[in-house]
């Protein structure tokens, strides 16, 4: 496929990367999990179609990758954007993981991680995931992820396994205390990607060996309950997002410690999937 003539999209909850004739754009998020049918038809007609203006006429196929697309609703998906631009000829929607093993590891075998928010893995085989290890979210699981990060760091903050230097530059950065920490968690909503915001001042932090400790045990947790059931230390560990990312120095060290190697890092999967059309 020329990419001249292929949109291609990558979804996350709160946004959506576009795409399309050398330029990218952004919407909300699009994700038939959470929306309703009509809720993302809007999104599409209202955000996404001004953007495209006349270049829209030379569309012929559209990928998008996206973090609701489970298997069943991969058709929805489909047929949504169909109706936005029939012109289209070609149409996929499949999920942000499949997406992400295909920007990371193209037509190879590989282990493909994203590490943003949240977290998730599988073991592709050049073209489809074979295996996955279910990241289960925040609270009963997501090791690596930024929002699990956040939690290590205010528990071992507050339990004073973090020293009061650290305890008093947070509170100044944050302008909370403990109390108003458990308010923002415990009632108020969107917790984890609260929790994952706080990977700003833990970077900040780096230099500190306790938190950079704290970085490295969270990888190592990932690489234990959810790359090692793949038992494929031959294969690198690829990953993609905005934790991975910044934190490649102390991912890296996890996976030496853990026996493997570290392949490709990238922040956002987009520029890769443009590539290989």
């Amino acid at each position: 496929m020329n990419n001249h003539s292929v949109l291609i999209a990558d979804s996350g909850s709160t946004k959506t990367d576009w795409a399309f004739m050398g330029r990218r754009v952004q919407t909300q998020g699009l994700n038939p999990f959470h929306q309703d049918e009509d809720t993302i038809r809007g999104i599409l007609k209202d955000e996404l179609l001004p953007q495209l203006t006349s270049d829209i006429r030379h569309l012929t196929s559209i990928l998008f990758y996206g973090s609701g697309v489970r298997p069943e609703l991969e058709e929805k998906m489909q047929r949504l954007l169909q109706e936005a631009f029939p012109q289209a000829g070609h149409v996929e929607a499949h999920g942000d993981l499949l997406g992400a093993a295909r920007a990371l590891c193209g037509n190879r075998e590989g282990i493909a991680c994203i590490l943003g928010t949240g977290a998730n893995s599988c073991l592709y085989d050049g073209e489809r995931i074979v295996e996955n290890t279910p990241p289960m979210g925040y609270i009963l699981g997501d090791e690596g992820s930024g929002a699990v990060l956040g939690v290590r760091f205010l528990n071992a903050l507050y339990k004073n396994r973090l020293s009061n230097d650290v305890k008093v530059a947070f509170e100044a950065y944050s302008g909370m205390s403990m109390a108003q920490v458990i308010e923002r968690v415990y009632r108020q909503p969107m917790a984890n990607r609260w929790l994952a915001s706080l990977s700003a001042f833990i970077h900040e932090q780096i230099g500190n060996p306790q938190i950079e400790q704290l970085v490295i045990d969270n990888f190592r947790d990932f690489i234990q309950r959810n790359i090692a059931p793949y038992q494929r230390k031959d294969l690198p560990i690829n990953a993609v997002g905005s934790i991975a990312f910044y934190y490649q120095q102390q991912l890296e060290k996890a996976v030496k410690e853990e026996g493997y190697t570290l392949g490709k890092i990238v922040r956002s999967p987009l520029d890769a999937l443009v590539e290989m059309e």
